[in-house]
């Protein structure tokens, strides 16, 4: 009876591997090559991003995505949650003092007004997009860096806000890849 129960777990677990190990990815990458490979962004033959995986952007001519992780940046080897909740006084306590703190500074937010999704920790850490108000408040400080007129930064904000699916899924989003390549080929001081 052991011997029976054994044989078949070990059965179900060498099959199991062969499926999700072996045939589900095997066939991921003949049916969605370009999926499975992670959705790369290539500029001129290089890859420089993933579309669904936000990156750090150096320096202040470039939008930030900025959100809290717990991972501690867009490191996607260790994406996890913080699994800390809204009454979390930890949460309260170290996590958002230091993400306002530096938001404030380099975009010059008043503390009352920081756009939510600067102040919150994302699910996974890894997300690519911020909502239009962060877009919005980074601009002066993208156009200033750029020696761009703000005017002409907003509007490349404009042009790459999604808007909801379907009209009702979802929040307006930047990607902010997008964004940065469209600010690139913009041009300004460098």
């Amino acid at each position: 009876m052991l011997k029976h129960r054994v044989r078949l777990a070990l059965v179900v677990t060498l099959a199991l591997v062969l499926i999700t190990g072996l045939v589900y990815p095997g066939l991921g990458q003949l049916l969605f090559p370009h999926h499975a490979d992670g959705l790369l962004v290539t500029v001129d033959g290089r890859v420089i991003g993933r579309l669904l995986i936000g990156q750090t952007f150096p320096g202040a001519r470039y939008f930030h995505a900025q959100r809290p992780a717990a991972a501690g940046g867009y490191d996607d080897t260790v994406s996890g949650g913080a699994n800390l909740g809204p009454t979390s006084a930890n949460l309260a306590d170290t996590l958002i003092v230091q993400v306002v703190d530096s938001a404030v500074q380099p975009n010059h937010w008043v503390k009352g007004q920081i756009p939510a999704d600067l102040v919150r920790s994302t699910a996974l850490g890894l997300d690519p997009d911020i909502s239009p108000a962060s877009a919005a408040g980074q601009v002066a400080r993208v156009a200033r860096a750029r020696g761009l007129a703000e005017a002409a930064v907003r509007v490349l904000v404009a042009r790459h806000t999604d808007r909801r699916i379907l009209g009702v899924l979802g929040e307006p989003r930047v990607h902010v890849l997008w964004l940065n390549l469209g600010l690139d080929s913009l041009g300004g001081r460098r």
